[in-house]
């Protein structure tokens, strides 16, 4: 294994060869006496003439070659005559070109950098410079000292220089003041910043913990934290009790502080029956938005299509097919509704309807749109459709703001161009990306969703294909029948009587579902971790890494993630001298390890085989790990579609990926699943969990523990409760749009 070495590279740089003015991502060329060196990283202040000292190492890119990465970059300001001419003639300044750098140098010499920054009414003296020219020459050098200053200041609290350059563009050269007032305005924007560590710089800054400031940041934090968990909002007086106890102050001054957030938008209230709710303004005007363009769809809907009975006769006798009774009930619905839900379970035919579907639209001369909220999702129903199908992102054709935040390219001012627009998986799809797409609809368009509604909701904030359904405004057609050829499937047939709350059949031993009984937990360990290294491989020739997949209904515990996935590293990836290994965010990762990302990085680059690049690796995105280098501090992953190296720091965000639970697999299928079956908290225990983790099984399922557990989960159909206004928005009598 390789021993860590971290390397200083002294040199002038030449050469600016990208850089991202975003996030301050630069490549650059440095002369080191000896050589011209490739250097890349955040490294927004180095310019064409500045002697900088990097810490990094040397890592070899796969289409780039030798590169020495950057961790830290000291720019060192020239103060030669001859260094500060060659500086300024690179453009290092904006507005001043090489006739321009003459002019200053040969008038104030050695001092000129000085005096550009301070005396900006001295360089206006000079022929050709006017007074506004001089002020932005200044602004321009107080940035960079800005910039610097800002990440020494942050640097003592860990916050790394990303983060600073976006903090530094929002807030500019009074940043350190701003953040000294106020520490809390780094936690209530999009810089990443936790609340810990800014209430870390308020005791520095003696402020104190009960402060206006300091409460209001807590509420806003008690909400945006409780948008991870799924909650659109919640009910007021559940977020000033939870402010109250964890800011440790009396709930009567968060209950006036909260107030006030109302009174200045900062917070936005709603009643929702006989209760007061508190929404961010960001989700508020989510729900809201959603429901008035339903609300719109639902009162002028798109043109109905006409002799829809004889189109349908027509395709059942071209496939030699006869569509059930349900089925011409949603295909008609597509064709003449404005917006409609397809929901059902797996063998119920929803492919079959969504391709009649497709087609009909398309003979009828309509443009169809198809997308999903995950790649695996779209390229699925690409192959079931033999349409493209996109995900929502690339669909709205995603660019990111200077804080790093999607931005959608498609929207009101700049439609989608097309007839109708067909989401597949919208269980999975949350209340912030469904109002983008609602912002890109074409008025007249059709809109068909098609989900699983008694999958487990999205990851994201809101509870959307739940409310639609729940709300009983939009047309509904949920498939029920399983067909002949999916009642040969155990896995399907098991599925379906999980979600009516009967008992699966556990003791058939020749189809697709297995029950393997193990009273005991380290037994249960034992068999999964035996199934995936030698088993499943022999019996099926799955791989462990690419076929078979490990979902927990926890993280905790001896059969949660944390434990399985340290145990089946060591089964199917163990120590080897030839494999590098290094320790990030508490993981000990090595060369070979199957990883998932965590949360959505929109920073990191990736390219595929076919030269195709692009930046962003999301929530859920499984990969390889191929290479670790320990010099340059990177990890190269193989997310399967796509290659990204990922800094030590940006790897903190991936986690193992043998055992993963089970709402980290929403949107993936895998040839075979293996679940353990054992006791544990009840509200991880529950119906709609077990329901979700049978069906990503395409092939294979197995599941190993005790068959009171899965009893336990059949019969508890009391789901986690998740807070969302939608519903109630869709049901207000009053037109919202």
């Amino acid at each position: 294994m390789r021993e860590e070495t971290i390397l200083q590279l002294e040199g002038i740089v030449e050469n600016i060869v990208y850089r991202n003015d975003e996030n301050g991502y630069t490549v650059l060329e440095l002369s080191d006496s000896d050589d011209y060196i490739t250097a890349v990283g955040v490294m927004p202040l180095a310019n064409p003439g500045d002697k900088v000292v990097l810490t990094g190492g040397f890592t070899e890119h796969r289409s780039y070659g030798r590169q020495f990465a950057a961790q830290t970059c000291e720019v060192c300001r020239p103060t030669e005559a001859a260094d500060i001419l060659r500086y300024l003639s690179s453009g290092a300044v904006k507005g001043v070109g090489p006739s321009t750098a003459q002019k200053l140098v040969r008038e104030f010499g050695e001092a000129t950098l000085d005096v550009m920054e301070n005396n900006p009414e001295r360089v206006a003296q000079l022929k050709g410079i006017s007074t506004e020219k001089a002020l932005e020459f200044s602004a321009q050098l107080k940035a960079n000292v800005g910039v610097r200053t800002l990440m020494l200041y942050l640097g003592e609290y860990g916050i790394g220089n990303a983060a600073t350059v976006k903090i530094f563009k929002v807030f500019g050269t009074q940043a350190v003041e701003r953040i000294k007032e106020n520490p809390y305005i780094l936690c209530g924007g999009d810089f990443g910043i936790s609340f810990e560590s800014a209430d870390a710089i308020a005791k520095r800054e003696n402020l104190d913990s009960d402060s206006a400031v300091r409460v209001r940041a807590g509420i806003g934090y008690v909400l945006r934290h409780n948008e991870g968990n799924g909650h659109t909002c919640l009910p007021k007086d559940k977020v000033i009790a939870t402010a109250a106890g964890f800011l440790r102050v009396g709930a009567e001054h968060v209950a006036e502080c909260a107030e006030e957030m109302v009174f200045d938008r900062s917070l936005m209230a709603d009643k929702i029956g006989d209760r007061d709710f508190l929404f961010t303004p960001r989700m508020h005007l989510c729900e809201m938005y959603i429901a008035s363009r339903m609300q719109m769809m639902l009162a002028f809907p798109a043109e109905q299509e006409a002799r829809i009975d004889e189109a349908i006769a027509a395709l059942e006798e071209e496939n030699n097919i006869e569509y059930a009774d349900l089925q011409k009930q949603a295909i008609t619905a597509a064709l003449t509704e404005g917006v409609m839900v397809l929901t059902g379970g797996p063998g119920t035919g929803k492919t079959t309807t969504l391709n009649a579907i497709i087609k009909l639209l398309q003979r009828k001369g309509k443009k169809v749109m198809l997308a999903a909220p995950t790649g695996r999702a779209a390229q699925r129903m690409s192959e079931l459709t033999g349409d493209e199908a996109k995900t929502l992102h690339r669909l709205l054709e995603v660019s990111w703001d200077k804080q790093d935040n999607p931005v959608f390219n498609k929207n009101e001012r700049n439609q989608l161009k097309c007839d109708a627009l067909i989401i597949d998986e919208m269980s999975m799809v949350d209340c912030a990306i469904f109002e983008s797409v609602m912002r890109a609809l074409p008025v007249g368009c059709r809109l068909i969703l098609v989900g699983d509604s008694d999958q487990l909701p999205s990851v994201g904030a809101g509870n959307v294909l739940g409310d639609l359904i729940d709300s009983g405004v939009l047309p509904v057609i949920r498939l029920n029948e399983i067909f002949r050829q999916a009642q040969q499937s155990l896995i399907v047939t098991n599925a379906h009587k999980i979600v009516c709350g009967q008992m699966p059949v556990l003791n058939n031993t020749k189809q697709d579902f297995f029950f393997l009984q193990k009273n005991i937990k380290s037994e249960v360990t034992e068999i999964i971790a035996d199934l995936c290294q030698t088993r499943l491989p022999n019996a099926y020739g799955y791989s462990p890494f690419e076929n078979i997949q490990v979902l927990c209904p926890s993280k905790k515990g001896e059969l949660g993630t944390a434990e399985l996935n340290h145990r089946l590293q060591a089964r199917l990836n163990p120590p080897d001298d030839g494999k590098t290994e290094a320790t990030v965010g508490g993981h000990t990762f090595r060369e070979g390890d199957k990883v998932m990302q965590i949360k959505n990085n929109y920073d990191i680059r990736w390219f595929r085989d076919n030269g195709e690049t692009g930046e962003g690796v999301f929530n859920g995105d499984i990969g390889i790990i191929e290479r670790i280098d320990r010099k340059s501090k990177n990890i190269r992953v193989n997310f399967y579609d796509k290659t990204a190296t990922l800094s030590f720091e940006a790897a903190a965000d991936l986690d193992f990926a043998y055992a993963v639970t089970v709402h980290k697999s929403q949107g993936n299928e895998f040839d075979a699943v293996v679940m353990p079956m054992f006791s544990g908290p009840p509200q991880l225990y529950y119906r709609n969990l077990l329901y979700t983790a049978v069906t990503r099984a395409k092939k294979t399922l197995i599941l190993v523990g005790t068959p009171q557990t899965v009893e336990y989960m059949v019969n508890n159909n009391r789901q986690t409760k998740r807070y969302s206004a939608l519903k109630k928005f869709l049901l207000r009598e009053e037109t919202l749009y």
